[in-house]
């Protein structure tokens, strides 16, 4: 079958198809005299069940690793369950992620009159820098020179014991 078959039997675009062949997801597929690609049950399968993997979030090279998994007959099922539950782990914390955004939303949105006034605390709020980005700007806070004498610890020590003194 040609890649608009395959595109429709396996619920992958065409477009996708020739990315995956690309990466090398996919095998090259045979191609015709004519230059056309031709794909077998068995490529509109192995395009199934990466277009599955893809629907339950799986990246690419997870998909990669899990067709390894299910091309090897030998395999440990073990190890494709440590890999589903460690995608279950990212997704519910991406779950967390999410819900914490969206109830900080709707706190901003409770809070905001939502009338002709321009004070608004979504726009305050999203104006206001995240203390990820305040830490990097510290970071990337030009560093002074230290002077020798004046700077440095003993001369620190001579300054405070001096003011002790006075």
């Amino acid at each position: 079958m040609n890649i608009g078959q395959a595109a429709k039997f396996s619920g992958v675009s065409a477009k996708m198809i020739r990315y995956y062949e690309q990466i090398g997801l996919i095998p090259q597929a045979i191609r015709s005299d004519a230059g056309y690609r031709h794909y077998s049950s068995s490529d509109v399968h192995s395009l199934r069940y990466i277009r599955r993997a893809r629907d339950l979030g799986f990246s690419v090279e997870q998909i990669s690793e899990l067709l390894v998994l299910w091309r090897d007959r030998d395999r440990a099922s073990a190890d494709v369950k440590a890999m589903a539950l460690s995608h279950v782990a990212g997704l519910k914390a991406k779950i967390a992620e999410l819900q914490a955004m969206a109830q900080t939303l709707e706190h901003l949105a409770d809070h905001c009159h939502g009338n002709d006034r321009p004070d608004c605390p979504i726009i305050a709020d999203l104006a206001e820098p995240t203390a990820a980005a305040a830490a990097e700007q510290c970071s990337q806070a030009p560093h002074r020179t230290p002077r020798f004498g004046v700077d440095t610890p003993a001369s620190s020590r001579h300054r405070a014991a001096k003011v002790t003194l006075s």
